[in-house]
């Protein structure tokens, strides 16, 4: 008797080529899953970059907030203390600058040197600027401090020609030459630089471009316009930093 006996043949030998099919599919997910692995690290990396720019980006902003806060300070302490001498002066509106009237500096028509009745009072608003802006670094969040000279509207053809425009930057130098000549070591004016190392004290002339009283009627108008600004501006960023930061925004 002939015993026939039937075969099992397993599927890879029925099908030789699902053996191939099935390493396919095997090094596809593998490929898929490192692929979503390499994805997952490149977003948390551009998280993390994006993270580390609004950063930067706010602490810039907290720098500006910080230099205009110190500004303020600086402008109102100043003029609190004078107030308490006896000098007048006042701060803008903008809070940038403190504004020193004529009566204090007694500068006469067509005149820029600073009589001697008055330079007591001048050294002492040199005193009180040296003093706040020394408190706490605070000359490090400043740019340039401007000692502006001004005139008013009665032409003046002195000056080597120059007129106005020469009388209120006149105007401004004698204030800082009486500064620089008899301050004290201790309030040192010439000596105060920003974080740049340059000097933080400059000069300028405006001669009646800026009045106060635009419509000048009578002497108090004239006398008014006749004075000294002390401007304050803070350090900001460089246009290669303001570069740096819309360049981070057009990222976002």
């Amino acid at each position: 008797m002939r015993v026939f006996r039937t075969g099992q043949v397993s599927v890879d030998e029925e099908n030789p080529y699902w053996m191939s099919f099935s390493d396919i599919l095997s090094g596809l997910l593998i490929l898929f899953v490192l692929a979503s692995v390499v994805l997952m690290v490149e977003l948390m990396e551009a998280k993390q970059e994006l993270e580390n720019k609004q950063q930067a980006f706010t602490q810039e902003l907290e720098m500006l907030h910080m230099a205009e806060g110190v500004r303020k300070t600086i402008l109102h302490e100043a003029a609190d203390l004078l107030r308490k001498r006896g000098i007048q002066v006042t701060v803008s509106e903008n809070e940038t600058v403190l504004s020193i009237p004529n009566d204090i500096l007694g500068f006469d028509s067509a005149a820029f040197n600073i009589s001697p009745q008055f330079e007591g009072t001048a050294l002492q608003i040199g005193e009180v600027l040296a003093e706040v802006i020394n408190k706490d670094n605070r000359e490090q969040f400043l740019d340039t401090i401007f000692i502006e000279g001004h005139t008013d509207s009665k032409n003046f053809y002195g000056m080597l020609g120059k007129g106005n425009w020469g009388l209120s930057t006149f105007r401004a130098i004698s204030l800082w030459e009486l500064w620089s000549k008899l301050l004290p070591s201790e309030h040192d004016l010439a000596g105060i630089t920003n974080k740049e190392g340059n000097p933080l004290f400059s000069v300028s002339g405006y001669a009646a471009t800026r009045r106060m009283v635009v419509e000048e009627l009578t002497e108090d108008d004239f006398r008014t316009n006749r004075r000294i600004d002390i401007r304050f501006t803070i350090r900001r960023p460089t246009s290669a930093e303001y570069e740096t930061v819309r360049s981070r925004l057009e990222m976002q």
